[in-house]
């Protein structure tokens, strides 16, 4: 006989009776909260970027959101112009306008568009650089002529040992705005004999063409700027001076572009700018020298590869010519010249049909503390006194702590090695030092002395390396001023520093 365990009876019986369970409800249950609508917010732009040509043209963006309002701006770029600057929820249609480009420089921004509780919308905005219909500028040579000899048989050293001290005619033709926009007078002959009778003997002229064009497009200078360029050019080879005409920093074109990508085109407005300056002063003697530049912003070799193409397209331009300029002498400025990184970087000069008629050169603004910072940096402070003798005893922290003589001299010995003994004479295009008239009592004698002994020192130890000093002169006698003549009635406003920069010479 078998025994059934009692605990799978009671399993097999609970298994087969049905179970019924009754839902009941007490008023006292919670009812059920309605689900919150949670809304989505969206932002967009028809476009993610705006591409413009050279010329003014605009185009338009679509924005749709469903935020209640938005703003839009073109961070602080003043070419670019908005319809609206601001709108609500729905469609709204800005139009967005580029102003006329007319650098060779293409140019970008970006358009941001801000609404609450959403992620900003940006869209990218470029502009090309102007080009003419096929990328080339028209030949502006013309009608080259024979070369000729007369008046031009001084070789580059031999007119470099006519040249004693020279001087900038700053801040005036190069001048932004046209020639009185800086605050000078327009130049007279008066102002050059004035500069002559004072113990000068050549001229440098910082001059702006990009500014002066009638045409953009085909980079056509207009006949009148090139007409008064001759004229200014008159007044100094009337006084038997030698002049230096260049190609300023003049809206940055070639300086801020030495890169493979702007090459082509820079070199091919160089080359249309040089035929038309050439041609136009083709007639004036050796008395007139041109420069390719003024402070190229160069910083390693391959840059300096660069530089040297539009070097290259300068002289080939000037001597394509023919007349005197088969034979003019032609100056090229070192990567920014600099002299540190000319004597690294420059290491070949471009080549010339001529025999014996280029130069190279360089600026000297050092210490730059002493020589032209106006206010305390964060990688050194103003430098109030400069050289053996002239510093401070009570205001030592403004004495010169390096840059001064022995460095001075090491500087421009290493132009004499590099050019100078090799046959190629070196024009210091620019030098000089502020002068800081906000100083009183001693401290401002003492600074006028050591400002005075900083230029006759340079003049000195440029002299005694062969190299061509030419002082700055922006025209400016106020606080931190360059200058040294009053233009306004053509007198020595700053005596000290031309004794200072005549005594140099002897």
């Amino acid at each position: 006989m078998k025994t059934i365990k009692i605990k799978t009876i009671i399993q097999a019986l609970f298994l087969s009776i049905p179970i019924i369970f009754f839902a009941c409800s007490s008023d006292n249950s919670p009812e059920k909260e309605p689900e919150e609508e949670v809304i989505e917010y969206t932002l967009t732009a028809s476009v993610t970027t705006l591409e413009f040509q050279s010329e003014e043209s605009s185009q338009d963006i679509t924005i749709t959101t469903n935020v209640d309002t938005w703003v839009i701006s073109s961070s602080g770029t003043s070419w670019i112009t908005l319809s609206e600057t601001s709108g609500a929820a729905g469609s709204t249609v800005v139009q967005v306008t580029a102003s006329e480009n007319t650098s060779l420089a293409g140019r970008s921004s970006t358009i941001t568009i801000n609404a609450n509780k959403v992620t900003p919308v940006k869209i990218t905005v470029t502009q090309a650089g102007v080009t003419s219909s096929n990328g080339i500028y028209p030949d502006y040579n013309t009608n080259p002529i024979p070369a000729d000899a007369t008046g031009m048989s001084s070789s580059a050293t031999e007119i470099a040992a006519k040249i004693s001290l020279g001087w900038n005619i700053g801040n005036t033709l190069e001048a932004t705005g046209g020639e009185t926009a800086w605050g000078n007078p327009k130049v007279t002959k008066a102002l050059i004999d004035a500069v002559k009778a004072n113990g000068f003997d050549a001229i440098r002229i910082p001059c702006s063409w990009d500014q002066n064009l009638t045409d953009n497009i085909n980079a056509k200078i207009k006949t009148e700027w090139l007409d008064r360029v001759k004229e200014v050019v008159q007044y100094c080879v009337d006084n038997d001076m030698y002049v230096l005409l260049n190609i300023h920093w003049d809206g940055g074109w070639l300086e801020n572009n030495i890169n493979e990508a702007s090459k082509e085109q820079v070199n091919a407005k160089q080359k249309a700018f040089w035929e038309q300056i050439a041609t136009h002063l083709r007639d004036f003697d050796e008395h007139l020298l041109f420069a390719s530049a003024n402070e190229p912003a160069v910083e390693n070799a391959s840059e300096m590869a660069v530089l040297n193409s539009y070097h290259q397209t300068f002289i080939d331009a000037v001597r394509a010519t023919g007349g005197k300029n088969a034979y003019r002498t032609l100056v090229v400025q070192g990567p920014s010249t600099d002299i540190v990184k000319t004597n690294t970087l420059m290491n070949t000069l471009p080549t010339d049909t001529a025999s014996n008629r280029l130069m190279a050169e360089v600026h000297y603004y050092t210490p730059y503390q002493f020589a032209g910072l106006t206010e305390d940096a964060t990688w050194g402070k103003m430098f109030y006194y400069w050289g053996t003798g002239f510093h401070s005893t009570t205001d030592t922290t403004r004495n010169a702590t390096w840059g001064e003589e022995t460095e001075l001299e090491n500087y421009l010995k290493l132009m004499k090695t590099q050019f100078v003994d090799q046959g190629i004479p070196v024009i210091l295009g620019e030098f000089g030092a502020i002068r800081r008239t906000t100083l009183t009592g001693d401290a401002l004698q003492l600074h006028l002395d050591s400002r005075a002994y900083y230029l006759k020192t340079v003049v000195k130890q440029a002299k005694a390396n062969g190299l061509l000093p030419f002082y700055w002169d922006e025209g400016s006698m106020g606080n931190n001023g360059f200058g040294i003549f009053n233009r306004t009635n053509n007198t020595v406003f700053d005596q000290k520093a031309l004794d200072a920069l005549l005594a140099g010479l002897n």
